[in-house]
């Protein structure tokens, strides 16, 4: 009885002390981000995600600076570079979360970088895909601020880019 006692007293240590360290990697790999250190973050993000494989978070967020920190770029292999390594993430994250509109919208902002960047060499084919994954994270989530912010924002911009209002 005392070795169930003991192995059940250490199981919930063990647990509770990996939760913890999950919770101050992600506050710090946050805070990084917050500090505009994206490199940083990134890395950390990788690290808690290689040590949480079931967690989609991490991957989530790595992917999130890689494509917001590409937006104004000038160099198409730097963006290119960097929403190839998002890409890889949200992968990850969606193996991990299926269906999860936070990811969806987050892979149609990648491809709204892509558009942003060059609209007349990525309008034609990323358009019609964006659309489609706004439609679906809204059907999932139709009440989630940003599957309705990041729909909203997609149609105004589409709407300014061809001249309507």
């Amino acid at each position: 009885m005392k070795k169930l006692i003991l192995i059940i007293t250490v199981v919930f240590s063990t647990s509770s002390i990996a939760q913890n360290s999950y919770d101050q990697g992600m506050q710090k790999a946050l805070d990084l981000w917050g500090a505009k250190k994206n490199t940083e973050a990134v890395q950390l993000f990788e690290r808690i995600a290689a040590a949480e494989p079931n967690n989609w978070l991490p991957p989530f967020y790595a992917a999130t600076i890689e494509i917001t920190s590409s937006f104004g770029l000038k160099d198409e292999v730097i963006l290119t570079s960097k929403l190839n390594k998002a890409q890889k993430y949200l992968d990850a994250a969606k193996a991990i979360s299926k269906n999860n509109p936070e990811i969806i919208i987050t892979q149609a902002l990648l491809y709204t970088a892509y558009v942003a960047f060059d609209g007349n060499k990525y309008g034609m084919t990323l358009s019609a895909k964006n659309s489609a994954l706004y439609a679906k994270a809204l059907q999932i989530a139709p009440n989630n601020p940003r599957v309705v912010l990041g729909k909203a924002e997609w149609d105004m911009g589409g709407a300014r880019f061809f001249g309507k209002s």
